[in-house]
């Protein structure tokens, strides 16, 4: 939820006007708009190469899962592990667009890890996985972007592991 909306609610739940203190959230979130927009359309803009390159960086890392028996042997093991990139890359951009890290959380990582868990794919992989994606996306970014987008994939990483 975006902070305007969440500001809105909490004085209507009080049944009072914004404070001050709720009103320079609301102006700190618009003076970062800009930047925002900017992130997202890269990483979105970008999403195939940062995907590629995630995935050329997880097979060099850990070429354990794509060689027989591991979770990624198979085309469709492999597609399904390709599809979870874009999907989290997705995530980001959510959570960077709304400035708040609960769309990540309430879309994507409620009930994550015993989702992989039932599925057999191990945590620590996926934990891999987004480093992976990580670095790829920052690479694409502003110092300044990046940092302001690090926090994102790191909410990801510290959720999953």
């Amino acid at each position: 939820m975006s902070v305007v909306s969440q500001v809105i609610l909490n004085a209507d739940d009080e049944l009072r006007y914004p404070s001050q203190g709720e009103l320079q959230s609301i102006a700190d979130f618009f003076k970062t708009g800009e930047q925002r927009m900017r992130i997202v359309s890269v990483l979105t803009e970008n999403e195939k190469k940062i995907v590629q390159e995630a995935t050329k960086q997880l097979w060099r890392r850990r070429p354990d899962f794509i060689a027989p028996g591991g979770n990624a042997y198979g085309d469709k093991q492999r597609n399904q592990c390709i599809r979870d990139f874009g999907w989290y890359l997705r995530l980001v951009t959510y959570g960077v667009l709304a400035g708040d890290k609960e769309p990540i959380e309430s879309i994507g990582l409620i009930g994550v890890r015993e989702m992989y868990n039932s599925l057999g794919v191990p945590v620590p992989g996926m934990v891999e996985a987004i480093r992976c994606l990580k670095q790829a996306s920052l690479a694409l970014l502003s110092d300044d972007d990046a940092s302001a987008t690090s926090p994102y994939f790191d909410f990801i990483i510290q959720s999953m592991s």
